[in-house]
């Protein structure tokens, strides 16, 4: 599997979410990049959140972000020098 620019977008948008908080959801406003509107129509599609527009994530949903988030973390940590 290779992370192509439409997948690359739709972990940004599933990057976005406050795990820390299941009553606080995104919006994807009209105005926002087209591949950002794109990333969360297909993440709705792919049933990891309720609106075409953002909204929440559903159960699915909230796995992906968890481990997305954690990846990132791990990945994001400078070694010791």
């Amino acid at each position: 599997m290779s992370l192509t620019p439409e997948l690359v977008a739709e972990l940004e948008i599933l990057a976005l979410f406050n795990l820390d908080s299941s009553q606080e959801g995104l919006k994807i406003h009209q105005t926002a990049a087209p591949k950002a509107i794109a990333a969360a129509q297909r993440l709705y599609e792919k049933e990891l959140i309720d609106q075409p527009d953002g909204g929440y994530l559903t159960s699915l949903g909230r796995d992906a972000a968890q481990n997305i988030q954690t990846l990132l973390t791990i990945l994001n940590v400078e070694e010791p020098a």
